[in-house]
Formats: C-alpha cells, structure tokens, sequence
C-alpha cells in the first residue's frame, strides 16, 4: 500500500498521513477541533480538489497549525507517496 507523510506533531504544525484508498475518507484530530474542524476539512477538500485526486486517505493530526501550513503538509505527504513506486 503507497503512504505518504509530512509534518511534526509539534505546536503550530500537523502531521499528515494520505493512504491509497477505493474512497475518500477525511480523519481529523485537532487540539482546536470544536471551532476549526469544519476549516481544517475545508483546507483538506480543496487541495485534494486542486492535485485531481478523488479517492485517498487522509489522517490529519493538527497542532493548530495555519491553513497554508495545513496545505502544505498534504501536498508534500501527496508527492511523496507518488515517488513511492
């Protein structure tokens, strides 16, 4: 199974794992999770919309880390589980 991961559990950060899968699925763990759940996910869905992939993974452990960070993190766990092969 290709995986992919980026990121530190560190304040500010978040570690992001993608899995190949015949789904999407979105898991979330955040220390701010009641008031930014639905932004983290957001940030999420739009990325994934962006690199064309419909069907993957992703377990997202966030340390309050920013949006940009949030993106950046699951661009980098995407290409490397592509150069994974």
């Amino acid at each position: 199974m290709k995986t992919g991961v980026a990121g530190t559990k560190e304040s500010n950060d978040a570690l992001i794992s993608v899995f190949e899968s015949d789904m999407l699925e979105i898991e979330i763990q955040s220390i701010v999770d009641l008031m930014y759940h639905d932004q983290i996910e957001k940030v999420i869905r739009e990325t994934l919309k962006e690199e064309h992939i419909q069907n993957i993974r992703v377990v997202c452990v966030d340390k309050g880390a920013l949006d940009y960070t949030i993106r950046a993190r699951l661009i980098t766990a995407l290409k490397r589980m592509k150069s994974d092969d």
